[in-house]
Formats: structure tokens, sequence, C-alpha cells
């Protein structure tokens, strides 16, 4: 892709794979069909087939010079549109997939999860109402450490899921389970695993860099436009936390991502965008931004 320092392989690390399973769960929630709503809203309705969802997904990256981009199963169970798509089509997506370690037999779906190419493990603990702490947590990470190259993900801070909103679905999330330093002993405990936190902590930034500093198989994904930083000192932007996290992380330890989820919008360009101006304007070299614009994401899951 053309960037400020030139052609860049650009990989996402943070991709929302809405599925035709997502959307027929809403629908049981709100109990109601919510094809019209969807349509209203702008939002199209996914195909049955994830490969027909796939092949759209593969025609947006390739109108925008993607390389690769991490694609997330975004409810517990619904691994299985993802890793249909990863077997067929494994030099343009990473496969990841949410996961609840508060459902029966968790420990079980990481195993034929990842053992179906399936690469990242995504936890919302605030969403699910769960310590990383939870011994269930514990046994979670227990199996995900027995396959290598392996991605933790745990969203930490504030987290909101527009489309429930849209939709007038609550989300009772709890921000009690949403502090990054809970993370600590899971990280130091399994060190072959790679624990990413997305959006710098989403709030959490001073914490997150903590956790980060202590433990060096700590990542942080720089994904979506990072509207967190309104909590902070209004000296605070952006550009002083990507400066911030390259003193302290290093560039090897950031994955940029978009956060993109929806059609018609398709992947967000105005993020990548953004982000590029920003780590260019801070003089970050070709080398560095080489890293976080994708060779990060696809060196930590290389085989």
């Amino acid at each position: 892709m053309k960037t400020p320092w030139g052609d860049i392989a650009v990989s996402d690390a943070h991709v929302h794979f809405l599925s035709y399973p997502f959307f027929d769960e809403l629908a049981r929630q709100k109990g109601a069909p919510i094809l019209d709503d969807l349509t209203r809203l702008g939002f199209d309705f996914p195909p049955e087939d994830p490969e027909v969802l796939a092949q759209r997904w593969i025609q947006e990256l390739d109108r925008h010079d993607v390389a690769t981009a991490a694609i997330i199963a975004s409810i517990p169970g619904d691994e299985g549109s993802v890793a249909a798509v990863i077997r067929r089509h494994p030099e343009r997506f990473h496969g990841f997939f949410m996961l609840d370690p508060t459902q029966a037999g968790a420990p079980d779906r990481i195993k034929t999860a990842l053992e179906s190419g399936l690469r990242g493990v995504c936890l919302f603990p605030a969403m699910h109402r769960y310590s990383i702490t939870d011994d269930r947590v514990s046994s979670v990470l227990e199996s995900a450490a027995l396959y290598p190259n392996v991605i933790v993900f745990i969203h930490c801070g504030v987290l909101s899921v527009g489309i429930r909103g849209k939709l007038g679905l609550p989300s009772r999330f709890d921000m009690r389970f949403s502090n990054p330093i809970d993370v600590h002993s899971a990280a130091l405990r399994f060190p072959g695993i790679k624990f990413v936190i997305p959006h710098f902590g989403a709030g959490y930034f001073r914490e997150a860099l903590m956790l980060a500093d202590l433990c060096g198989n700590v990542y942080f994904d720089t994904s979506s436009t990072n509207s967190w930083t309104k909590y902070q000192s209004s000296e605070f932007d952006l550009a002083h936390a990507f400066r911030k996290s390259i003193d302290l992380l290093g560039a090897h330890r950031l994955l940029f991502g978009t956060d993109s989820s929806f059609f018609p919008r398709g992947w967000v360009r105005s993020v990548f965008e953004s982000q590029a101006k920003l780590l260019f304007d801070l003089g970050v070299g070709s080398d560095d931004a080489a890293l976080i614009l994708g060779g990060n994401l696809r060196r930590i899951l290389a085989h």
C-alpha cells in the first residue's frame, strides 16, 4: 500500500467478521426480526454462507491494497464461520474468535478452534462479567498455552457495541472487570502467550503501559478512532499515546488495526490514513512503520 514512507505491506489486526449467526443472535435477543431495522440503519444483512461474506471482504481489502486482516468471530460460538474462511483463504486472513470462559466447555472450544486454524482468542471480561483472575480464565489460558504463536486479545477499558444501541438492545457491561492490571498475573504465568490489549487500553492507558512495561509478552493494538482520549487531560491526544507506547514498548509491540466491521462501510481507511500520518509526523522511520502497520502481526502469527 502507498504510505508516506513508500510501499508497505499493511495488515489489519482488528476486523470484526459480522456473520449471519452474529445478527441472528442479535435478533434472538431482541425477540423480533431485525432485517428492516438494519436496512433503516444502513447496515447490510450478511449472507448465510460465510464464504460469500469473505469474498466481499477480499474485494474490500484488494480495493484498499491491504495484504491481510485478522478477522474476529464476534459472538461466542461462531468460530466455525471464521474457521471456514481461514481454510479457504489462509493467505488473506488470520482467524480470531470471541470466547466466554464462563460457559461450559470453554477449554475444549479453545482446542477445537485452534486446531481448526484459528490463531487468536478474544476475551471481553466486562461484556461477559468475569475477572481475568477467575480460575475459569486460567483453564482457558492453560489450553491456549499448549499451542505456539497464539494471541490472547483482552478488551479492557471502555466498551460499547454501537449496533446494540442502535437496535435498542441493552449492554450490561461491567467495568469492574476492565482494568489491564488484572492481566498482569496471567501474562507472567504464561510467557509464551502474546497478550494483546486493544485501543491502547481504551481509557486505561496508564495502567496498560504499566502492564506492558513489566511484561514483554504484552502488545497494544491501535485500532479504532480511540475516542477514549476524551477522558484524558486536554493536552493529551493519540499522538501522545503512540509516542509513549513506542518509547516504552518499542515499535515491535504495536499492531495497527481499524476495528472495521460492517458493510457497506467496509474497511475504515480513514483510521489508517490518520494513524499513518500521525506516525510520520512523529518522525517514525520506515522500518518501524512497516512493523507497526503489518509486520508485527504477521511475525507473531508465523508458524
